[in-house]
């Protein structure tokens, strides 16, 4: 395996790695900003409200974006099984 396709290999990784993890990191950050930013207004310190809206949110940003994650998923297993056949 030639040093250009090891970096290949690595951007493509990195690139799945934002692709799949991206929007539910996002998701989180925003819903946990937003809420810290109510809690913070109304002065309720309840520990399941930042859990609850947060898990909701992402797992409704999980289902949307489920098509593309196992897209993403799909190409790079491809690249892998080209540079396994092709050397």
């Amino acid at each position: 395996m030639s040093p250009s396709q090891v970096i290949d290999l690595a951007q493509a990784a990195l690139l799945l790695i934002l692709t799949v993890v991206g929007p539910l990191l996002l998701t989180s950050l925003i819903v946990g900003t937003v809420i810290g930013l109510l809690q913070a207004l109304t002065q309720i310190q309840e520990s399941t409200l930042t859990f609850v809206p947060k898990l909701v949110a992402m797992g409704l940003v999980f289902l949307v974006m489920l098509p593309t994650m196992g897209q993403a998923l799909s190409g790079f297993m491809g690249k892998i099984s080209d540079m396994i056949i092709h050397g």
